[in-house]
């Protein structure tokens, strides 16, 4: 079906405002930053705020281009631009050059070109086609699989890569998967394990046990139907539990700390499992599930800590959660992040008058860390104003996303909302201090071409789709 009239009246032009507000106030920040008082023209294309100024209007451009494209294309080449997108991440690992201890970029001529910062957009196409068929079911183990290998081959591929945090962008996409019916208990069920993990870094592993347990025996309580019965189960496995405890510590049986808080655990879950299965209390079997996958959690933290992460990973988590203190070495540049964004007090220094910025104290402060010099030039008001710029278009794009008739659509919109509440979140969380330092942009406001491209992109191929809202895909 043709287009009845012309897309630029039918685009959403708030969107595409909060969009230009933000691509401004990002060149802004990032001359700031470059700034020299002896060559300070715009228009100096040798510079960064220069170069970015060429891929402001080159984005500008693709982004007209992706408006005017018919809105079939999308669903119908989501397969090929995929495995397209693939092919540039396997390229990378063989041609790309290595910057900062990351093989991201390919490299023609000048031009470096980053293929993770597409592989977003490309990876949503081709999960809002497959989760746009009629049979598609969250809760089909077959379809839930071919999910996973979709969203795994980008992953992995960008962690071959030492590329980190545009790798840990794909659990985001967990959100779109919960809007289109997931249950609510597997999202919980993730952020618990990872609040979890967290914890085990913090306190010993006996004492997380035995608070799991503990927590595991008041639920059984809560949800039992025969109170007496659980209150006798209850008993008697902490009766065992200290009993074991103490010959274990006077008859000197040299067992484990792990087998003698767990053992009594053991023994008693086939008789709750067989409790809860012959009740049809699914609860029931749904916390013996979390309890022992939370015990495998703990007990397996120390490897991945210490065996899958790398070390300056391990360095930025403890430094985070006040296990050790390096403000000189791998804290250094969250710590004068704080400092930056600190010292701009309410209204900030003024535009181009940022101390930390023109003494170069921040690492990286036109690319992950550019939000320090909003704070300190700009303060809490500059702070507050770029925030509510994210959130608003964060809230514009949820009222897109619901007014969508086709589930393509619907889907992609949560797929952007994801990524881009993603990128905002842990950006200004790393800034500030409050997560872990992974290295990912600000949407459209950091330096580089291929972040700025990627993202408009990402956004204006939503807005196409919501433009095109009342005609049919077929």
């Amino acid at each position: 079906m043709k287009r009845t009239s012309n897309i630029f009246y039918k685009i959403d032009w708030v969107v595409v405002l909060i969009y230009l507000l933000l691509v401004f106030a990002g060149w802004i920040n990032i001359y700031s930053v470059v700034f020299d008082q002896e060559n300070s023209s715009v228009l100096d294309f040798g510079t960064k705020y220069g170069k970015q100024l060429i891929w402001i209007f080159a984005a500008l451009s693709v982004g007209t281009i992706v408006l005017l494209i018919d809105q079939r294309f999308f669903p119908m080449f989501s397969s090929v631009i995929y495995a397209f997108t693939i092919a540039l991440l396997l390229a990378v690992l063989v041609f790309g050059k290595e910057i900062n201890g990351a093989r991201s970029w390919i490299s023609i001529g000048a031009f470096r070109l980053q293929p993770a910062e597409f592989a977003k957009m490309a990876t949503l196409l081709i999960l809002a086609k497959f989760m746009s068929r009629p049979n598609f079911s969250v809760f089909k183990v077959k379809d839930m699989l071919k999910i996973g290998l979709y969203l795994f081959a980008p992953f992995a591929l960008i962690l071959l890569q030492n590329d980190t945090g545009s790798a840990l962008v794909y659990v985001a996409f967990i959100l779109v998967l919960f809007r289109e019916g997931l249950p609510g208990w597997v999202l919980l069920t993730g952020v618990g394990l990872i609040i979890l993990f967290i914890v085990s870094l913090l306190f010993s592993p006996i004492v997380i046990l035995i608070s799991l347990l503990l927590l595991l025996l008041l639920i059984y309580i809560r949800i039992s139907l025969d109170k007496r019965k659980a209150l006798y189960v209850t008993g008697s496995l902490a009766s065992l539990s200290v009993a074991l405890f103490i010959v274990n510590k006077y008859v000197e049986l040299n067992m484990n700390d792990y087998v003698v808080v767990m053992l009594p655990a053991a023994l008693y879950t086939p008789f709750l499992l067989f409790s809860f299965a012959r009740k049809k209390l699914k609860r029931g079997l749904f916390l013996l599930l979390f309890f022992w996958g939370s015990v495998g959690v703990n007990y397996s933290v120390d490897y991945v800590f210490y065996n899958i992460l790398e070390e300056h990973h391990r360095k930025r988590i403890n430094d985070l959660l006040g296990i050790e203190s390096d403000p000189y070495g791998w804290g250094y540049n969250v710590n004068q992040s704080k400092i930056a964004i600190g010292s701009g007090g309410f209204s900030g220094k003024g535009f181009l008058h940022g101390t930390q910025t023109k003494l170069k104290f921040v690492p990286e402060q036109s690319t992950d860390f550019i939000f320090c010099t909003v704070g300190e030039e700009w303060g809490f008001l500059g702070s507050l104003f770029v925030i509510g710029l994210f959130v608003l278009l964060l809230i514009k794009i949820i009222q897109i996303a619901e007014r969508q008739r086709l589930a393509f659509a619907r889907i992609y919109a949560y797929g952007v909302l994801s990524i881009l509440f993603f990128h905002f979140a842990v950006n200004i969380g790393m800034t500030i201090g409050v997560v872990p330092v992974i290295g990912i942009p600000l949407p459209f406001f950091s330096y580089g071409g291929s972040s700025l491209w990627g993202f408009t992109i990402l956004l204006f191929i939503l807005l196409n789709l919501d433009a095109s809202r009342f005609e049919l895909v077929r």
